[in-house]
């Protein structure tokens, strides 16, 4: 942080809005997909150390800047109010019919799994920590002459929160190379040997402050958290793209197919990465 001329650590403007200035990390790039197996274990240190750095950071310290972000159940709540407000108003009809039918199966066909972490957290099994957020492949900065992870950007979203919403983001944008905006379902997959290289890189940091309980719900936050994110998208898309940007009426159908497909990804795959997920211990 760089403090302004009275040593503080923001500067109030005429309006009332709130500004703050950071150092300017040169020399460094973000990425928005993963380059090769170098760069998956780096991110997964990179997200490790982070959490490692403020695991011991007493969360009532932290002001919730997102209430309810990364909460499952009440994205789904929120869903379901859009949802019977489309189809009160609208009849899917047209070339995309087939495709919102099949967001609206993949909806209710995990709906009963929605909770599972927040019920984790209610019954004691998982806690809340610090978290990061966000920290998708494009917010992991990279050293361009030693290409080490040197710093996860974007820290806006940084609050109290599971641990695994950060786990879970982190390997549903790296593991599935197509990237969030691709339109070729096709080419959607969560990769498997990605997800062991960016934990490994992961644990090399995280395995002091991970308790047993945390390790047996890694599998569900990668699942979920690939759900979560097509479920926002869609609800988006259904109440006419009001929350994310989007360059045509359909992008948010596109995303939530994306997620919703790597999300099957991660289910037809159970085995494999439980296995992972075992092995890191």
């Amino acid at each position: 942080m760089i403090a302004t001329r009275d040593q503080q650590d923001f500067f109030e403007d005429a309006e009332g809005g709130f500004w703050r200035a950071i150092s300017m990390i040169e020399g460094a790039k973000t990425y928005q997909s993963i380059l090769n197996a170098d760069h998956a274990r780096k991110a997964g240190y990179a997200l490790g150390r982070f959490q490692s750095l403020i695991s011991d950071l007493d969360t009532n310290l932290l002001y919730d800047t997102l209430p309810g972000f990364h909460i499952t159940p009440q994205y789904l709540t929120h869903y379901d109010r859009v949802q019977a407000q489309y189809q009160a108003q609208n009849v899917a009809s047209g070339p995309r019919k087939r495709d919102i039918e099949h967001c609206f199966q993949f909806v209710e066909a995990h709906r009963e799994s929605a909770t599972l972490l927040e019920d984790a957290q209610s019954a004691g099994r998982l806690s809340l920590r610090s978290i990061h957020g966000d920290p998708k492949v494009d917010n992991i900065l990279i050293d361009d002459v030693t290409s080490e992870a040197i710093s996860i950007i974007d820290l806006d979203t940084v609050k109290p929160g599971l641990v695994h919403y950060d786990i879970g983001d982190c390997l549903r944008s790296c593991c599935n190379l197509a990237g969030e905006e691709t339109t070729n379902l096709n080419a959607v997959t969560f990769d498997t040997e990605l997800c062991q290289i960016i934990l490994d890189g992961y644990f090399e940091e995280a395995r002091h402050f991970f308790t047993a309980n945390d390790y047996a719900y890694l599998y569900d936050s990668i699942r979920l958290i690939a759900f979560e994110l097509g479920l926002r998208f869609f609800t988006d898309y259904l109440a006419g793209n009001v929350y994310f940007k989007a360059k045509h009426a359909e992008h948010n159908l596109d995303r939530a197919l994306v997620q919703f497909k790597v999300a099957a990804s991660v289910e037809a795959q159970e085995a494999v990465i439980r296995k992972i997920t075992d092995a890191v211990r």
